[in-house]
């Protein structure tokens, strides 16, 4: 069965981006750049890759990215409609009437029920791409954690999780500090 890996980037106080959404809040960093690059090509941008040199890298650990309404939004406000051209990409959005491009799936009704039939597919793991809000509605889907913490403080915006009250478990796997204060921690879930 297929892993939903939810991949991102926070503050240290657990927030993925401004209250406006901007995600684009924390500091580059060179030496985490070239090993996303090595390690997770997949999770770079289409339009992003060539500008380091992976464009035609192959994809590591995901072949299907799932994203929430805000995270493609973020996309179609530089007029790209399939962000991640080198995967499969599915949008969960209800206000969405229409699909915007062919390589990307709209996914209007149970975000969950269609996690558990992509799971059920042969293939590399579901790259959970974003925000808050979808990740809260899968958090009962998610058997990995990829967290970037960036040493930032927000004060506010879109936490990691929007959802209600319960604990989920996740068990410590690695974690390796970067160049500039980012800490990349990995989480199994505890089932």
């Amino acid at each position: 069965m297929r892993k939903l890996v939810y991949y991102i980037a926070c503050s240290i106080d657990g927030f993925i981006a401004s209250p406006e959404g901007d995600g684009n809040v924390y500091p580059i960093s060179e030496e985490f750049t070239t090993y996303t690059s090595a390690e997770y090509p997949e999770t770079l941008p289409t339009h992003i890759r060539p500008l380091l040199g992976v464009e035609d890298a192959e994809n590591v650990h995901f072949d299907t990215v799932v994203m929430g309404r805000g995270t493609y939004d973020s996309a179609l406000e530089i007029d790209i409609t399939s962000p991640y051209a080198h995967m499969r990409q599915y949008v969960v959005s209800r206000s969405i009437k229409q699909q915007l491009d062919p390589a990307v799936k709209i996914v209007s009704g149970d975000a969950v029920a269609k996690v558990r039939e992509l799971k059920q597919e042969d293939g590399l793991g579901i790259y959970l791409c974003g925000g808050g809000n979808l990740a809260g509605q899968l958090r009962d889907e998610i058997d990995e954690l990829l967290v970037k913490t960036y040493p930032v403080v927000l004060g506010s915006g879109t936490p990691m999780f929007s959802a209600d009250f319960s604990v989920t478990d996740f068990e410590f796997r690695s974690n390796r500090v970067f160049d500039n204060g980012l800490v990349f921690t990995t989480y199994d879930r505890k089932r």
